[in-house]
Parts: structure tokens; C-alpha cells; sequence
């Protein structure tokens, strides 16, 4: 059994901590990882990664059945179920041995096993319950990630009730669906299986869906959503679950009425909590607010020398933001002066539903609550020429400004390939650009990105092509 001294030691693989360990390693730190399953984590193995192979497959499937627009046409059209999830497993594997190359490359020990505190600046590793290594480090950062949070009467079973773990490698493809929670997990997996062919329910126990977002851009997914054939269910919520040899029937209360569907299968999407358990925290000053490791703007804990970045801190629960708490983290740990905290309002969020949604600042309500007079511009996807070359004509941006001082505060897309053209206003609010620098920008044509100079150009009243 190993007695081992780091500077630094992360529990956890996901992008909150194999990133925090990369740069602690690049900043001279003698560095460690305990991963008790999977390096790169959920979100690698089991979350961002393998759902958008996922959905790939399922955009192509959609493309598939609606070749005659583009001039095509095809016999028989079918897919293979194992072959689809077997294409996924192999994306992630392929990330999972890359973050083990990087983590190699820049000489961070792995250690495979469940990491517990023992003691001041202590770890104690173990693999199926029998020690593995003793370790001591100056720093400890928790990156323990979290897991999909249960609820009475939807408790999964691996075969009729899916978490998101299951509704990844169906067995074979299910003929109905129904989908409990219209968060980003949820929208993904009803899009997936609705452009697989799926009839899908999603029930929402809010007013809306996509209910983080803004309310006109929920309102136009929505739309879109029940286009497709989905059938919704807002202020919402599923009452019972019976399940019997091969399907479940579902009893469903909304605007005060009941009814009842039968499904084959339901996938419960309703949040996620910390994983907090079993690592010993309650020996320390740590404090645990609501599965939450409490942490500061430095992601400093109240126990000296223990840290915590990620899902296992709080929201939003993004991949990216764990990223970047990692750095802060690190960074401010060796002295670095000219680290920033983390300001949530410049974090953007990403769906990638079909149509795909993205957005990164304040909605046009959140705004006006805060007190500033606003000024909204929009424009359609309709009037842009790219996305009507694509076939692509359904979407919307929205950017909502400062009245009184052009301050971009917040952005919301919802069209093809939005997650990708979030970043440019990601960037943008980064560096303060004001309404006046974003109409001096020039973008170039024919693209999708004409769309996000148009909607500022409408919010000052002057939109060219509407």
C-alpha cells in the first residue's frame, strides 16, 4: 500500500477535475487523481459526450425521412438501434483514453479507486472496499461530480424507468416514450427519440419548457416541439406509475384534470444531486447545503486547504463551468494575481435539442427585474439566406440591451447550430462590447452569424433585412 505526498490532490475525473489537474500540473504542482469509475467523468462517459453521438444519429435519421426538399429520395429507410449506441460507447471511450494521454502527458498520478478524507490534508484510497494508497497533499480539491436526483413514485428500475444512464443504450428501440422534466437532459432525449421515431410526452411541472430560458424563446420551442408531434405537458405532474410486463401507464394531473397514457418507456429527467456521500466530509468544516458542497468565490471551502469545483457546488450544472472553476481554483491556490472569479452571467447554456437552444446572460424578465430599462431586437431565421440554403428556416435571436448604456446583458437563440454561435456573444459580453462595437462589427456573408448583427441592428432600430 502506497504512502504518497502531492501538492495537490483532485477526487474526481470529470471536467472539473481532470482540468483543474492539467493546470495545476502545468503551474509546477505535484498532482494527483482519484477516479473511482471513468476518467473525463459523467459528462465524457456518460453525458455530453455520448448524447450528442446520440443525437447525431438522430438529426440524420430526421434528414433521412425528409430528402425529397433537397432533391433526394430513398428506399427503406432504416437504422440500427445497437450499432447507433454502439457508435456513441465508442465516442466516449475514444475522450476517456485521451484525457488518460493528457493526464500522462502532464505527469498527474492517477489513482483508481473511491477517495475518502482522513484526516488533516489526508486521503485514504480504496477499490472494492480494500486500500489502495494513503495519500497526503497540501491542497484537495472535490470535483465529485452529481447524479440524477429520484423522486417517490418515479424511482428507476433500469428496465421500464430510465435514468439518463439507461434512455443512452436502449436495448432496442422504444415505440413511445414518456419524459418526465423538460430541463436540457429531458428536451435532448425527447428530441433523440422523437427523431427516431418515437411518439414522446414530456410533462413539465413548471408553466413552461426549457423553463430556464427565456419566455419567448420557451414559447417558440414549444411550438416547435409539438410541430414535431410531441405531446406537452406544462404545470404538470405525473401522479403514478404502473408498470407492468413491457410498458408503464403513467397518470398525468394538469390544470387540475387527471389522465392517463401508456408508454413503453419513461425516462425520469428531474434535476440532479451532489455526490457528497462517503467522502468523509463530515470529519471537516465543510458544509453541505442541499446535496451542495457551500464554497467562496475562490472555491475555498470553510475547512483550510480543501476546495470544491463543479456539479457538486451548484449550478448551473455545466460542463464548461467546471472547467473554469478548476482554473480559478488552481490559479488562485499558486498565486496567480491577476485570476478573476467566476461570473455566472457570462457562463452560456447550450441544448441540443432539435431546434437547438443557447443563451448566456440575463432574459429580457430577469433584466427588468434587476432594474435596467431594456432594449430587445430580434430576428428571424426566415430572413436569413444561409439558413434558408440549409433548410433551416426555423429560429429566432434575441439580444437584450442596456437602454442607458448599450451594455449587452443578455442573448437567446434557438435555430440550427445556435450552440455554436453562442460564443460570439459569449465573447462579447466578456469584454463588456457595447451595442455601438457590435454594429461596427463586420460578419460576413452568407452565414448563419448575419442573424446575430441583425438582432442588435433591430434593438437600435435599424434592421436591414426585416
Amino acid at each position: 500500500m502506497a504512502d504518497t505526498s502531492f501538492d495537490l490532490v483532485v477526487i474526481g475525473s470529470g471536467p472539473g477535475g481532470y482540468v483543474a489537474a492539467i493546470r495545476a500540473a502545468q503551474l509546477g504542482m505535484k498532482t494527483a487523481v482519484v477516479e473511482r469509475e471513468h476518467l473525463g467523468g459523467i459528462c465524457l462517459n456518460w453525458g455530453c459526450i455520448p448524447t450528442k453521438a446520440l443525437l447525431r444519429s438522430s438529426e440524420i435519421n430526421h434528414l433521412l425521412h425528409n430528402l425529397d426538399q433537397f432533391g433526394f429520395s430513398a428506399k427503406e429507410i432504416a437504422f440500427d438501434t445497437k450499432k447507433v449506441v454502439e457508435r456513441s460507447r465508442k465516442v466516449a471511450k475514444q475522450l476517456s483514453n485521451g484525457v488518460a494521454f493528457l493526464l500522462k502527458k502532464n505527469k498527474v498520478t492517477v489513482f483508481d479507486g473511491d477517495a475518502k478524507l482522513a484526516g488533516k490534508r489526508k486521503i485514504a484510497v480504496s477499490k472494492d472496499g480494500k486500500p489502495v494508497a494513503d495519500l497526503a497533499a497540501k491542497h484537495i480539491i472535490v470535483a465529485s461530480g452529481a447524479r440524477a436526483r429520484v423522486l417517490p413514485g418515479l424511482e428507476p428500475d433500469g428496465r421500464l424507468v430510465w435514468t439518463y444512464r439507461e434512455a443512452m443504450i436502449p436495448p432496442e428501440m422504444p415505440k413511445s416514450v414518456l419524459v418526465v422534466g423538460s430541463g436540457a437532459i429531458g428536451i435532448e432525449f425527447a428530441s433523440f427519440y422523437r427523431n427516431m421515431g418515437a411518439d414522446v410526452t414530456v410533462v413539465e411541472v413548471l408553466d413552461r419548457v426549457v423553463p430556464v430560458e427565456d419566455e419567448e424563446i420557451s414559447a417558440f420551442a414549444r411550438k416547435s416541439f409539438e410541430k414535431q408531434g410531441m405531446k406537452i405537458f406544462t404545470s404538470a405532474t405525473v401522479k403514478s406509475l404502473k408498470r407492468g410486463a413491457n410498458s408503464v401507464t403513467a397518470t398525468i394531473e394538469a390544470a387540475g384534470k387527471s389522465s392517463e397514457i401508456t408508454v413503453d418507456r419513461v425516462i425520469a429527467a428531474v434535476g440532479i444531486v451532489g455526490n457528497v456521500e462517503n467522502l468523509g466530509l463530515e470529519g471537516t468544516k465543510v458544509r453541505v447545503e442541499k446535496t451542495r458542497i457551500v464554497v467562496d468565490k475562490w472555491l475555498a471551502t470553510d475547512e483550510p486547504g480543501i476546495y470544491a469545483i463543479g456539479d457538486v457546488v451548484g449550478a448551473p450544472w455545466l460542463a464548461h463551468k467546471a472547467s473554469h472553476e478548476g482554473v480559478i481554483c488552481v490559479e488562485k491556490i499558486a498565486g496567480i494575481k491577476d485570476v478573476h472569479p467566476l461570473d455566472t452571467d457570462n457562463i452560456p447554456g447550450c441544448t441540443y435539442c432539435m431546434p437547438q437552444i443557447a443563451s448566456v446572460g440575463l432574459t429580457e424578465a430577469r433584466a427588468k427585474a434587476a432594474g435596467h430599462e431594456v432594449r430587445v431586437g430580434r430576428f428571424p431565421y426566415i430572413g436569413n439566406g444561409k439558413a434558408i440554403a440549409l433548410g433551416e428556416p426555423e429560429g429566432l435571436v434575441k439580444t437584450v440591451f442596456d437602454a442607458k448604456t448599450g451594455e449587452l446583458l443578455g442573448a437567446h437563440m434557438i435555430g440550427a447550430e445556435v450552440t455554436e454561435l453562442i460564443q460570439g456573444y459569449t465573447i462579447a459580453k466578456t469584454l463588456e462590447t457595447t451595442e455601438a462595437e457590435l454594429i461596427e462589427t463586420i460578419f460576413p456573408h452568407p452565414t448563419l452569424s448575419e442573424m446575430m448583427h441583425e438582432s442588435v441592428l433591430d434593438a437600435y432600430k435599424r434592421v436591414i433585412h426585416m
